[in-house]
C-alpha cells in the first residue's frame, strides 16, 4: 500500500479513541438496525437498536446514543453506513444537522468481514450493523458531509439527465431494428436518421411503399410541415434518391400497418425524450455559473454536460489535493494483483462513480478533436512509447484529471501553452 494511503488509513483509526462510541447501521426501507460498540470492538448495547425510517425513529436513535454515552461516559460519537440505495440519505443529513459524525463504509468491506465476529456467512440485519462499526472502528471508512446546495442540485439534474439518455438510446436502437427490418437501405440516403427531414419521413411515409405513391413535389410539401427550408436542390435530391432505394428495397412487407402503428409511437417517445434531454441541458447551462470552478473546466474544451458531471460526482475540485483522488472517484485508479513471483494484470478498480467515468472518457475523446495539446500527446504515445490507442487514451484520461484540479486549486483557465509544457513533462 502506498505511504500516502497508510497515512491517510492512521488518520482514520486515530479519529476512534477510548471516549467514542462508535455506531454501525444496517439500512433499510422502513426500519434499520443498529448495533453500539468501543473502540476495541466490544458491544455496548444490551441488544440491537431498531428503529423506524421516519422522524420519531431518528430521535429515538438520538436518545439512545445520548444514553449510551452517558452509561459509558463517552463524550464522541461517529456512525457508520453503508452507502448502498437511496434510503441513507434522509438519515444521514439528519444526523449531521443534529451534530453528528457520519461516516460510510464501501458493502464491499461488510461482505467481506462478515465472518469476523462468528465465523459464519449468515447475514442478518444487527449482524451487518456489528460489522458496520468493526469496519469503522478500524478505520475502514469514508468521510460524508452533505455537498453545498448548488452541488446537489446539478447532482439531481445530471442524474435525472442521463436516465433520459438511456431511455432515448434504447428508443434509437429499436427504430433502427424497425428500419433494418422494413426498409435496410434507408441509411443509404439519411446518414443520421434522427435529423427533423428524417424524423418528419419516418413519421409519414416511411416504408418503400409508401415512398413509391408519392412524387419529390409532394414530399418535399410535407417535409415543410416540419421544417422551415425542405426543398431546394438538396430537398429535391434527397427525395429522388429516397424513390430510387424504395423502388429496389428488399424489405420485409408482411404486417405493415401494425409495423407502422409501432413506429409512429417510437417516433412520439423519441421527440418527447429528446425534448427533455434538451430542457436538462439548458437547465445545466443555466446552473453551470452558480458552481465554484465550472468555467475553468469549461474552458479547457470540456461539454456543458460533461462540466456538469464532473463537478456534480467530483465535488469541489478545488478541495482536492492532487488529480489523482478525481481519478479515485471515478474509478479509474489501477489495481494489480501479485504474489510471489506471479505477477498479474493491472485493471482499473472500477470503484468509482460509473456517470463520472463515462464523461472523464469522452471528454478525452472530445479534446483529441480539436485539442492540439492532447493531439500532439496522444500522438507521441502511440509512435514514440509505442502504446495502443486505448492505453493513450487512458494515460491522457489521467493528465486531464491532475489538468482539471491543478487549475481549480489555481484558480486561473487554461492556456494551451502552459498545457503543451505540463502534458509533455
Amino acid at each position: 500500500m502506498k505511504s500516502r494511503l497508510v497515512k491517510v488509513q492512521n488518520q482514520r483509526v486515530e479519529r476512534i479513541s477510548t471516549t467514542t462510541l462508535v455506531i454501525g447501521i444496517d439500512i433499510a426501507k422502513e426500519r434499520h438496525a443498529a448495533q453500539a460498540i468501543n473502540f476495541r470492538g466490544i458491544v455496548l448495547s444490551n441488544k440491537p437498536i431498531i428503529f423506524s425510517n421516519d422522524r420519531s425513529g431518528f430521535e429515538h436513535l438520538e436518545r439512545t446514543i445520548r444514553k449510551l454515552q452517558t452509561t459509558h461516559g463517552m463524550d464522541d460519537v461517529i456512525i457508520g453506513m453503508e452507502s448502498t440505495g437511496h434510503y441513507w440519505f434522509n438519515l444521514a443529513n439528519w444526523l449531521v444537522k443534529q451534530g453528528i459524525d457520519v461516516v460510510l463504509v464501501n458493502p464491499l468491506t461488510t461482505k467481506r468481514n462478515k465472518e469476523n465476529r462468528d465465523n459464519s456467512p449468515s447475514k442478518n440485519d444487527p449482524k451487518d450493523a456489528l460489522v458496520i462499526a468493526d469496519a469503522v472502528s478500524r478505520g475502514y471508512y469514508a468521510s460524508f458531509s452533505p455537498k453545498d446546495e448548488a452541488f446537489r442540485r446539478i447532482r439531481v439534474v445530471v442524474t435525472n439527465r442521463e436516465h433520459w439518455v438511456v431511455e432515448r438510446g434504447r428508443i434509437e436502437n429499436r427504430i433502427h431494428r424497425w428500419l433494418d427490418i422494413r426498409f435496410p437501405e434507408y441509411g443509404q440516403a439519411f446518414e443520421d436518421i434522427f435529423s427533423a427531414r428524417s424524423l418528419a419521413t419516418l413519421r409519414r411515409f416511411s416504408t418503400p411503399s409508401d415512398l413509391l405513391q408519392l412524387t419529390p413535389e409532394r414530399m418535399i410539401e410535407i417535409w415543410g410541415e416540419y421544417m422551415s427550408r425542405p426543398g431546394g436542390l438538396r430537398g429535391k435530391r434527397k427525395a429522388i434518391e429516397l424513390l430510387e432505394l424504395a423502388r429496389h428495397s428488399v424489405g420485409d412487407t408482411f404486417a405493415l400497418e401494425e409495423d407502422k402503428w409501432e413506429l409512429t409511437h417510437l417516433v412520439d417517445e423519441y421527440e418527447r425524450i429528446q425534448r427533455i434531454v434538451e430542457e436538462a441541458d439548458e437547465m445545466m447551462k443555466k446552473m453551470l455559473p452558480e458552481i465554484p470552478g465550472s468555467e475553468l473546466v469549461l474552458s479547457v474544451g470540456v461539454s456543458a454536460p460533461a462540466t456538469a458531471a464532473i463537478l456534480a460526482f467530483g465535488g469541489d475540485l478545488s478541495k482536492l489535493s492532487h488529480g489523482n483522488q478525481l481519478l479515485r472517484k471515478a474509478g479509474l485508479n489501477l489495481a494489480e494483483k501479485s504474489s510471489g513471483k506471479y505477477k498479474g494484470k493491472i485493471k482499473l478498480t472500477k470503484r468509482g462513480n460509473s456517470l463520472l467515468r463515462k464523461h472523464l472518457y469522452f471528454t478525452v475523446f472530445r479534446l483529441l478533436s480539436h485539442n492540439s495539446a492532447f493531439q500532439a500527446l496522444h500522438t507521441h504515445n502511440i509512435e514514440v512509447k509505442r502504446m495502443t490507442k486505448m492505453q493513450s487514451i487512458m494515460k491522457l484520461i489521467g493528465k486531464l484529471a491532475r489538468m482539471l484540479v491543478a487549475i481549480a486549486r489555481q484558480g486561473e483557465e487554461f492556456s494551451l501553452d502552459k498545457a503543451q509544457l505540463t502534458l509533455a513533462a
